[in-house]
């Protein structure tokens, strides 16, 4: 495929020229995003460096119950705390 190095592109041109940087992204090439002047994300071809996504149905996360209402007093960035640990970068 098509490109090795990471181009730099601002979160406002990202959202500004998002079906310009998707059809890139599909012929190869690799974007880090910037917010704030800051690195945030990389965006990346599916099958950049033998990344493979199944299908969602086989995720064990989305084949999960609903659990309904939380009755614990605790918030949703709480939960995502317990779920992904407390480097979420949610505030506290």
């Amino acid at each position: 495929m098509g490109y090795s190095t990471s181009r730099v592109i601002s979160a406002k041109r990202l959202r500004d020229e998002l079906s310009k940087v998707v059809e890139m992204v599909r012929k190869g090439q690799r974007f880090t995003v910037l917010y704030r002047s800051r690195p945030a994300f990389q965006i990346l071809p599916v099958d950049a460096d033998g990344l493979e996504i199944g299908p969602l149905e086989n995720d064990s996360l989305y084949q999960a119950e609903a659990v309904g209402s939380s009755t614990d007093g605790l918030t949703s960035v709480d939960h995502d705390r317990v779920l992904y640990g407390p480097s979420t970068g949610a505030p506290r």
